[in-house]
């Protein structure tokens, strides 16, 4: 079975401790998702997010597919990243690190996104057509979320060279 990847960023106009309590809430999964895939949060968001937390979805990937889907957080680092992987879902293999960290300005986020997909041959036949194009706009769509919560980042100006401009 191929593994595939998803890497993505995405500079936030907010500092690191909201981007870290906003991303490490699994209750925000919903706002994050396409509304067609009808995802609901079953279980474990009684606490915050620590390692060994399972967390159980309800969700539609496929508008003729609905599935449970649970995560399990395997690492957490308070304020740099968090890793989850799926114990039961739509993929043969789920893995996704979160990395934030500060910027000028804001935070910067990262994702990575290791999987691979069940059905052997069938699986790969429909990566490049269904599962690729799918991720992506999912991915798409939080980052126009994110913006719509928090807006768009803009990277602070060096005031010093500004100052600097002036004076020659």
């Amino acid at each position: 079975m191929k593994l595939y990847q998803i890497h993505t960023k995405q500079k936030l106009p907010i500092s690191l401790d909201q981007a870290w309590d906003f991303l490490t809430d699994p209750n925000n999964l919903k706002l994050l998702t396409p509304p067609e895939m009808e995802m609901t949060v079953l279980y474990g968001t009684e606490r915050g997010m620590y390692p060994g937390q399972l967390i159980e979805y309800s969700v539609k990937p496929l508008p003729f597919f609905k599935t449970n889907w649970v995560t399990h957080i395997t690492q957490v680092k308070d304020k740099e990243y968090f890793v989850d992987e799926q114990m039961y879902g739509p993929y043969a293999t789920w893995h996704h690190k979160h990395f934030i960290s500060e910027i000028p300005g804001g935070t910067l986020m990262e994702d990575i996104v290791h999987y691979r997909l069940p059905m052997g041959i069938l699986g790969k036949m429909v990566q490049p057509f269904l599962v690729k194009p799918k991720l992506e706009e999912i991915f798409r769509f939080r980052e126009s979320a994110l913006i719509k919560k928090f807006g768009v980042y803009t990277a602070p100006s060096d005031q010093s060279s500004l100052k600097q401009d002036i004076l020659n």
